[in-house]
Order: C-alpha cells, then structure tokens, then sequence
C-alpha cells in the first residue's frame, strides 16, 4: 500500500483510517490503556522496594543478586509502559491522550532512576576486586563480571549517591529540549503544498523529494524548509537548551571535553571520530564527482538539493511492501534459515512494523521495543526502493534486538548505538548487493538500485558526517561560553553544506541552512549522527566478508548479533571481523561508493 491521498482533497488519511495489517500489534503487549494503567501502578509499588536496598549492597552477595533480580524486573516492566505509551505518540503525534501516557511514562522513569541512582556509587565503594570476587565465587552473580568491569571504567566520572539521585530525578527535564523540538515539528508546522496541489508533510517529504517533476521537487522542498524557518528562533532555543544540557552533564561528570564526554561512557575513543571526519573531508571529491555526473545526466546547468535524488531514469516498477520483504528475505539468505524465518514473521503476521502513511506520524523511521517484547518498527512505506531499503534498515535493528535479547540476560540485552549502527547498515549491504545481482540485466531496475544506494550513501556519508562538523562546533561553542541562535546556527550549517557539496550544487543558504531543524531527534541524542557513517562502514566491510567468506563470516556476524552488550562494542566487531579503530574501513567504504559512482556512469553512457 503506497502512501496514498484521499484523492478529493489531497490529504493524508488520518490514523483511524489506515487498514490494520499496515499497523503494529501492541495488543500483545498491553490490550489497552486500562491494562497499560495497572502496569504503570505496579511499577509505581516496586519504587520504594528497590530504593530499600540502599546502604545494603554490601552485605553480601546473595543480598547484591536479589537487588540485581528485583532491579532488573522493574526496568523491564518499567520498558513495557515506555514503550507502549511512546509508540502510540509516535504513530499518531496529535494524539493529545498518547501524549500524556508519554509523559507520564517518562516521568516515572526519572523516579524509577532516582530510586536506583544509590547503586552505581554504592558498588564502586565495595571496590572492583571485591566484585569480581564475588562473582568468582558465586555462580549466579558469574554473570555480572563484565557488568563490573565497565562500572571501574565509569568509576572516575561517576558521582556521589545524592548527585546522581539528582541527576536521574532532573532526566525527565533534561529530554524536554527533544520533545518540543519534535511536538513542534511533527505536529504543529504548516506546510504549503507543492506543485500540483501535492500534501507536503512528515510521511510524503520523502516520496516528493524523488519525483521526477523538477517543480514538485522544488515546491516540496522550499515548503518542507520554509515550514521548519518560520519557526527557526524556537527551534534555535531547543537545540541550544539541548546543547546546553549536554554541557551541563559533561561538567559535572568531569570529562574534558563535549565529544569525550560523548564517547567514554561508551568505551569509544574520541580517535575514532576525529578518524571519521578527517576520512570524510578528505573524501569529498568523490561526492563532487558524482554530484557533476548526476548534474550533467539530468542535463542542468546547476544542480541544486532538491535535485540530489531526482530520478536518472525512467521510474522502476513500483515495490509493495510485500515485495520488499520477499527481497529482503532473498538478500539475508547467508545468514541463514533461523535469520531469514524471524525476518519474514517480524515484517509479517507477527506485525512488528507500522508502515502506514496516516497524519501526525513521527518523521522518520525507527526500531522499538525492550526487553520481554518483540521489536517494533516505524516508517512509512512508499511502493519504491527507497523505503524498501528504509525497511531493510530497520530490520537490521530489529534482527538485532531479536536475537540479543533472545541470547542474553537482562544486564546486557541492550547495545550502544556505535555497533546498532552496524547492523542496520549490514542489511542494507546484503540486500544491496542482492539486488544489484538480480536486476544486472534490467537496466531501469539497476539504475533504480544504484540511485538508491548513493541516496542510502548521501545520508549515512554525506549529510550525518557534516552534521557531525555540526554539531561537535556548537558544543565547543558553548563549552567556550558563546551563544547559540537561529542566525549562526543557520550560517554554521550553511558553511559546511556549501564546502561539503562543491561548486556543482547551487545552495540557497537560507534553506541549506535549515537542515539542523529537521533533525528533531539524532542531534538531541548527544552526538548520535557521526556514528551511521562508522555504522555503514563497518557494514560493508562485514558483508564483504560474509558474500566472500560464506558461512564462516555469516555465523561470526550472527556471533556479534548475540553478544548484545556482553562485549564492548569494539571488541564485539572486531571478533565479527572489523577494525574500527582503523581508518581502513571507512577508506574501503569511499572506495564501494566511488564503485557505485563508476558503475551509474557506464549505466547512464
């Protein structure tokens, strides 16, 4: 089902209206607000339970393993309202009743933190030693010993029990900057239409951006863009509150630096970032290559940004979502039956992905859940490979919480968003090169994947590497003690897209300059966007391997899939079979892009 407008008016359907196997099921997981009520109460009761062991931990370890067991079910429990709540607000963000569960959930996790803030300095006062010897000598706490190891890595940042209970009690406060910034775009901007009489707006942005009518383009741009600038002085006090919170979190936790105080608690060194964005820079005439190829195959005389994905070609036939997962399916085949099974039953009857086009969904897409639940997945399928590739992704981060929780206790279900980034990238190589290998005697549907891939690359390679420029200069700005607003937000932005895209694109600053408000989550995510070109990186290299290598890299891959957070992210991927230390991968990355762009000119010649 494409992102269909009720034809009359041109409008988006609203949310009651879209067919329910387009949906995702969240029976299962609460069958309705009343239930998801008794769960928020339960939760509420085990506050002060978990808050009882405080000044206890040290008593002895069957006292530690009961904290840990009573712990580690309340969060998860505490998981399931979160997730409930925030899917239904994602699905539909004019839901004002969605809303409110949202906030209610997220302010019951500050408590819930609050109440455990005690036990991070309270373990670090036991001392290291006396842990692991613990946990030598009792086989139920064996499990932990990886847990304390990264807590003695933490211990110099980490602060006494009454900084941190105020630290986890101020949490809900300090995400406030995000979600204005995203109720604000998501639900409340006004976009004119486009050419044509086109509905632009969060679920059609994307589809627009791609038609071949250079005036549906440009309309749709300038209104996408125009919506977000008139609203750019609220969105510049968001995203400096944003920045503002970060500083304040890296002065208290005494780290040097904005960007180590971003990587340490994450056991990645600040070497790897700068690695990235010494890569990318030095990268860029590749990007203004193509950008001259794509410019003198749609016969311009100037290539602007609405025209980075205008079609080369004619359109491909069009990919129903069914279709997509077939590929999908088809692509993953190394990986194995087991793989490939949860796979088609996740993007199938089991309902894991909400792929409807309705009014008031969240921009973007995202991979969901927690911890006793399957994932979830939210897009906005659009009958084209650009959303099958979007569904690819997803599916990599879905797969990847399916199989981590299936593997791993509690303590280390979940993973840093440095190796997530891999798996979801992973996908989209296996399947990538699937298709290319399918379609390589149809030249309308190669075109069609290799335009897809560039577009793929110009995200994860092109736009999240200059946001990263981005935003490590905003945070050094007001670590400096200089102010953030609209205008040199604006300018910044504009600066860097312009050095970025060369002299074949012609920018309007203004709108260029907009780019850091359409990003109403990555950039309040404490630098989050730099790790998708380490994510695609890493993911190429790896399937690589597996296409190369067959099983024995496919079942090394699956080894990192299951390892969750019981390995640190570097040390998982390097068992996988990448370095990402090493700058290699992402010069190798350069060189499969730089392939593509050979590649699109013999198709286009």
């Amino acid at each position: 089902m494409e992102c269909k407008l009720i034809s009359m008016n041109q409008s988006l359907f609203a949310r009651a209206e879209v067919p329910r196997e387009s949906t995702w099921d969240l029976e299962t997981l609460f069958p309705d607000a009343d239930a998801w009520s008794r769960a928020f109460a339960e939760v509420e009761a085990g506050v002060p339970k978990v808050a009882g062991f405080a000044g206890r931990l040290g008593e002895e370890p069957t006292t530690l393993l009961e904290f840990f067991q009573i712990s580690e079910k309340l969060q998860n429990r505490l998981g399931h309202v979160l997730v409930w709540a925030s899917l239904h607000y994602a699905a539909d963000t004019t839901d004002s009743e969605a809303q409110g569960r949202t906030d209610r959930a997220t302010g019951l996790s500050s408590r819930v933190s609050a109440a455990l803030a005690f036990a991070i300095p309270e373990l670090l006062a036991l001392g290291t030693e006396k842990l692991q010897g613990w946990a030598e000598s009792d086989g139920a706490l064996r499990i932990y010993r990886h847990y304390f190891d990264q807590l003695s890595r933490k211990a110099a940042h980490v602060r006494s029990g009454e900084v941190e209970q105020t630290l986890a009690l101020a949490s809900d406060t300090l995400r406030s900057a995000s979600r204005i910034h995203g109720i604000l775009t998501d639900a409340d901007l006004v976009f004119a239409p486009a050419a044509q009489e086109r509905e632009v707006g969060q679920s059609t942005i994307g589809k627009l951006l791609v038609d071949p009518d250079r005036e549906v383009r440009r309309t749709a741009y300038e209104s996408y863009a125009d919506a977000h600038l008139a609203h750019k002085n609220a969105l510049a006090q968001c995203l400096s509150t944003g920045v503002k919170q970060n500083i304040f979190i890296a002065r208290v936790r005494g780290y040097e630096s904005p960007l180590h105080s971003a990587m340490e608690p994450n056991f990645i060194p600040t070497s790897v970032f700068e690695s990235l964005i010494g890569a990318f820079e030095k990268h860029l005439p590749i990007w203004h290559r193509y950008w001259s190829l794509r410019r003198r195959a749609l016969g311009l005389e100037t290539l602007t940004p609405y025209d980075v994905k205008a079609p080369l070609g004619p359109a491909p036939a069009p990919v129903s979502y069914e279709t997509a997962v077939d590929w999908i399916a088809e692509g993953m085949a190394p990986l194995g039956d087991d793989y490939v099974s949860a796979l088609r039953r996740g993007a199938g009857p089991e309902r894991w992905v909400d792929w409807a086009c309705n009014r008031g969904k969240r921009m973007g897409a995202f991979s969901s859940g927690t911890v006793g639940t399957h994932p979830y997945i939210l897009m906005s399928y659009n009958d084209d490979l650009f959303s099958l590739s979007t569904l690819a992704h997803e599916l990599g981060h879905s797969l990847h919480s399916y199989y981590s929780r299936r593997s791993q206790p509690s303590v280390y279900a979940g993973y840093g968003l440095f190796a997530a980034e891999v798996a979801s990238n992973f996908d989209q190589a296996l399947v990538r090169a699937h298709l290319l290998e399918k379609f390589k005697n149809d030249p309308v549907m190669l075109l069609g994947v290799l335009e897809e891939a560039m577009s793929n690359f110009h995200r994860y390679f092109f736009i999240m590497p200059t946001l990263a420029r981005f935003e490590k200069e905003i945070h050094e700005r007001v670590w400096r003690g200089e102010a953030l607003s609209a205008k040199t937000l604006n300018a910044l932005m504009a600066d860097l897209f312009i050095e970025a895209f060369g002299p074949e694109v012609t920018l309007d600053r203004e709108r260029v300059g907009s780019t850091w408000m359409q990003f109403s989550t990555h950039l309040y995510a404490n630098f989050y966007v730099w790790q998708y070109a380490t994510g695609i990186a890493g993911a190429n290299a790896l399937a690589s391997r597996v296409l190369t290598e067959g099983k024995p890299a496919a079942s090394a891959y699956l080894e990192f899939l299951n390892a969750g957070g019981s390995l640190y992210p570097l040390d998982a991927l390097k068992r996988a079979g990448v370095d990402l230390t090493s700058p290699q991968p992402v010069e190798a990355a350069f060189k499969v892009m730089e392939s593509y762009v050979d590649r699109l000119e013999s198709v286009i010649a």
